[in-house]
């Protein structure tokens, strides 16, 4: 009798273990293409109940009002890999469209280095902070949040003058259109695109993943920590800036009252598409996917027409608070198979 429980025994360990590693792989799927499934049943439900979701120019609106939450959450993803988080990023952007708007009396290319520049500046001081003095990402990017705020109203006169696009050529960017799609959507799939290959096919993405995983593990395998820190934050900083001024191109002056609460969006979206809060892991499709799905939560709010707008904080709320539940459990569950 011994000796057959003894046979079974190592059948009975391999089938446990191939239990346990299918058990993973799903969990895992799950925790990184939620976000896609949940997009793809929302949206197969407003093709049936609302017939003006079906429409091409209502997908149009879709994508170009997400374009610039796209541009910020992409720059989120690589910060919130590496177990930071970047709450300056709704600052950046207002500042961003008041710069550009502001620049664009001096040419095509003045209108996008302005915001580039020193929005990528304040993300040099944000990621040399948190990399070189350790001080909490919290802490130094909500610094920064109301330092870029301010440093807008000093520029525009304490929020009362509005600056006016004044290059034709830019204006087009923000309002022509290529195959009915508006030309900022096309900018944000090509940096998503490029974001997407940065972060799997390249040695700085494999850091960034390092880094989040464990910061100890990741310098003794010779990762430049400090390095890649700085980058994430160089990065979000600068696609914020982007994103601004594509507002400011669409709408064709620096609006100043914009950017509130943005970064929460960011954040938001960027969880729900399965990117954990604590780093090491995450993806930029699971992003898109994030961005898309509030972006048509929101549209949908408009669709129904009596329900009021605030309505899509509290379901954005609400969804965020499920996923960081639903993570939290994934996590677990990994963690005992």
């Amino acid at each position: 009798m011994s000796t057959e429980v003894a046979r079974e025994t190592p059948a009975a360990a391999v089938e446990d273990a191939r239990r346990a590693e299918r058990t993973d792989r799903i969990v895992g799927t799950i925790q990184r293409q939620g976000a896609l499934a949940v997009l793809i049943v929302v949206v197969v439900i407003s093709l049936i109940a609302f017939p003006n979701f079906r429409s091409f120019d209502n997908t149009a609106t879709i994508l170009v009002a997400a374009a610039p939450p796209m541009l910020i959450a992409l720059g989120m993803t690589f910060v919130i890999i590496t177990g930071g988080i970047d709450l300056s990023v709704g600052s950046l952007y207002v500042l961003g469209g008041v710069l550009a708007a502001w620049a664009s009396q001096y040419g095509f290319a003045a209108a996008f280095a302005a915001p580039l520049v020193v929005c990528g500046l304040i993300g040099v001081v944000n990621g040399a902070l948190i990399a070189y003095t350790r001080m909490a990402p919290f802490i130094v990017t909500l610094a920064a949040l109301l330092g870029a705020r301010g440093l807008m109203r000093a520029i525009s006169d304490e929020g009362s003058e509005t600056y006016l696009v004044k290059n034709d050529a830019f204006k087009q960017l923000g309002n022509g259109s290529f195959l009915g799609i508006g030309y900022q959507v096309w900018l944000a799939a090509v940096l998503v695109v490029l974001g997407m290959v940065l972060l799997s096919r390249t040695r700085f993405g494999h850091s960034v993943y390092a880094v989040g995983g464990s910061e100890d593990a990741a310098a003794l395998m010779g990762v430049p920590v400090r390095r890649i820190k700085v980058g994430v934050y160089v990065m979000s900083g600068l696609l914020a800036g982007l994103a601004g001024a594509i507002n400011a191109a669409k709408l064709g002056s620096g609006v100043t009252v914009l950017g509130t609460g943005m970064e929460l969006d960011a954040i938001a979206a960027v969880v729900i598409g399965g990117t954990l809060l604590t780093g090491g892991a995450g993806t930029i499709a699971g992003t898109v996917a994030g961005v898309l799905l509030l972006g048509v939560i929101q549209n949908l709010i408009n669709q129904v027409g009596n329900v009021n707008s605030n309505w899509q904080q509290v379901i954005s709320g609400a969804f965020l608070a499920l996923v960081v539940v639903a993570q939290t459990y994934l996590v677990k569950l990994r963690r005992v198979n």
